[in-house]
């Protein structure tokens, strides 16, 4: 096959993206203090955005070296098994968050705990049902007129990831606008008891709200192309739509490790102390709710 360079590109953000979050997952995997619900989501994403990273590299590999319609099958079920969990986990750590705001007093409980897993395990187990239905034969294989923009998909195939994709963006929406007042409510609260300034309160919200807007942007942003484009998209429109579409698509899953890790300052002291030894393993970590990541 002639080399196609939006698969090199491709491959090479499978590459930066499987570095960044191998790291996470091996934080978070190695140190017992990351046992709390919100280490575990933020695991679940790292893990996602892993495995969709290999799914592209993995993918380029196959096509260009070990060309095979069941090889095929498999590097694309990865794929939607993978982004499909990325997607996923990105909600139920917004609705963490969420609950972490609205039940603040009863979060550190089992129920957490229990609730977390329940998440965790309809998170991976849809994401493993809709990856397994090209292997189960759902393709278009041996029926090229049903194919979608992604072969060997079909084109209700991944009609339904669209509309799953939209579902979990309302779902995302409608929690970050209770999210947003909430953190009003209580910057106003505190502002009033502590004889703050309407300045300072005005800035604290303005920040909370900013950092809200800047998580749904993102996500947005990369995704939302690729989904509009999967519902109005046909099989006979030209691959270059799909690259274009694609692409910011996994950008998210680069951006992710910034977003939701890197700037977590517990998971910050574990990557310093492997790195250079600047911080102490022994330093107790500060208990930290989803809102304050």
């Amino acid at each position: 096959l002639t080399l196609n360079p939006w698969d090199v590109v491709l491959c090479i953000s499978g590459t930066i993206i499987s570095c960044e979050n191998a790291i996470v997952v091996v934080v978070i995997f190695y140190t017992p203090a990351f046992r709390a619900p919100m280490y575990l989501l933020i695991g679940s994403l790292a893990t996602a955005d892993l495995l969709a990273g290999l799914g592209l590299i993995l993918h380029f590999a196959f096509v260009y070296f070990i060309p095979s319609e069941a090889v095929s099958l498999f590097t694309v079920g990865l794929l939607v098994t993978s982004f499909t969990a990325s997607v996923s986990s990105l909600l139920t750590i917004t609705i963490d968050r969420y609950l972490s705001l609205y039940n603040a007093l009863t979060y550190y409980s089992e129920r957490t705990v229990t609730r977390t897993y329940i998440m965790l395990i309809l998170t991976w187990g849809a994401s493993i049902c809709y990856g397994l239905l090209p292997v189960m034969g759902w393709n278009c294989l041996k029926e090229p007129s049903i194919c979608s923009i992604v072969k060997p998909l079909t084109k209700n195939h991944l009609i339904i990831l669209s509309v799953s994709f939209f579902m979990v963006f309302a779902v995302m929406l409608q929690l970050y606008v209770q999210i947003c007042k909430i953190i009003c409510r209580h910057a106003h609260q505190i502002a009033v008891q502590r004889h703050f300034l309407a300045s300072s309160h005005y800035v604290t919200t303005r920040k909370g709200i900013a950092t809200l807007a800047i998580i749904l942007g993102t996500f947005a942003s990369c995704w939302l192309p690729f989904a509009v484009y999967c519902l109005l998209g046909d099989y006979t429109y030209p691959a270059l739509y799909t690259y274009v579409t694609l692409l910011p698509a996994t950008y998210n899953s680069m951006i992710n490790p910034v977003i939701y890790a890197f700037r977590n300052q517990e998971i910050q002291k574990v990557l310093w102390t492997v790195c250079c030894g600047c911080f102490s393993s022994t330093v107790p970590f500060r208990s930290r709710s989803p809102s304050d990541v």
